[in-house]
């Protein structure tokens, strides 16, 4: 189990990212939320990375493809020592280094510009890809989104990593059941998703996306797993810990 000091991280990432877009007053409230626990499982025991050295060759990478949760990534780098934590109150703000939208041009510790979304998984394919061309034994761990998953090139990236036998690839679905046009199935269905994922020959999981023993153990599983690239679905809930925003579409970006 998790010790208490992880669980209180936890609390303190999501206290944080509703503060800093609190203070903005309009934000992706809802997408941020729902990856909390992940991002704590990530950053605080399983990536191997340095705040100091944010390119350090040999690293593990995270791709934050639906980039609009970049203010819970932008809580854990902060306070990881990335940069300064006075910058999380220039959310969004003319000049900013954080913008509503992940870049890795202005934020140290971000990895990969996102924000159009679909394009990430793709990306996370290439950097496996060309980790394992430099001879590097490093891990890629992807964020894709449910809403996200409705687009094709997601299943084009999903072929060219099986192909490639991408296994030191991991992905996860943030599957809140929400996007911006309202509820997931609504607009357009994407279950059983653990059984498409599957007949793309990816090593599939699906957990409790707010359990952080149940994510760190699926990591564990998809690590001793080789030759297919990894998908853990999370069941998450879009807003998780706000009262005014859990199981309301309209907190994908609440003003």
């Amino acid at each position: 189990m998790f010790d208490t000091d992880l669980n209180d991280k936890a609390l303190e990432i999501r206290k944080k990212t509703l503060e800093i877009i609190g203070k903005l007053g309009v934000g992706h409230i809802g997408g941020s939320l729902s990856v909390v626990e992940l991002l704590t499982v990530l950053y605080y025991k399983r990536m191997k990375i340095d705040p100091l050295n944010p390119g350090m060759e040999g690293r593990d990478w995270f791709v934050l493809s639906k980039g609009h949760a970049g203010p819970a990534l932008y809580c854990v780098l902060a306070d990881l020592g990335f940069f300064p934590k006075e910058w999380l109150l220039t959310l969004n703000a003319g000049g900013t280094n954080l913008p509503s939208h992940c870049d890795r041009v202005r934020t140290p510790g971000i990895d990969m510009s996102t924000g159009s979304l679909g394009q990430g998984l793709s990306a996370a394919v290439g950097i496996t890809l060309a980790q394992r061309i430099d001879g590097h034994d490093n891990w890629v761990y992807a964020c894709i989104g449910d809403g996200e998953s409705q687009e094709g090139q997601n299943w084009e990236a999903a072929m060219t990593a099986a192909h490639y036998k991408t296994d030191r690839l991991i992905a996860f679905t943030d599957f809140n059941k929400m996007q911006i046009d309202g509820l997931t199935e609504d607009v357009m269905g994407i279950e059983k998703i653990e059984d498409k994922w599957a007949s793309f020959n990816w090593h599939v999981q699906r957990i409790d996306g707010h359990n952080m023993d149940a994510i760190d153990d699926a990591i564990e599983i998809a690590q001793g797993v080789s030759g297919s690239p990894h998908m853990i679905i999370l069941d998450t809930i879009k807003g998780k810990g706000a009262a005014f925003a859990e199981g309301n579409p309209g907190n994908h970006n609440m003003v």
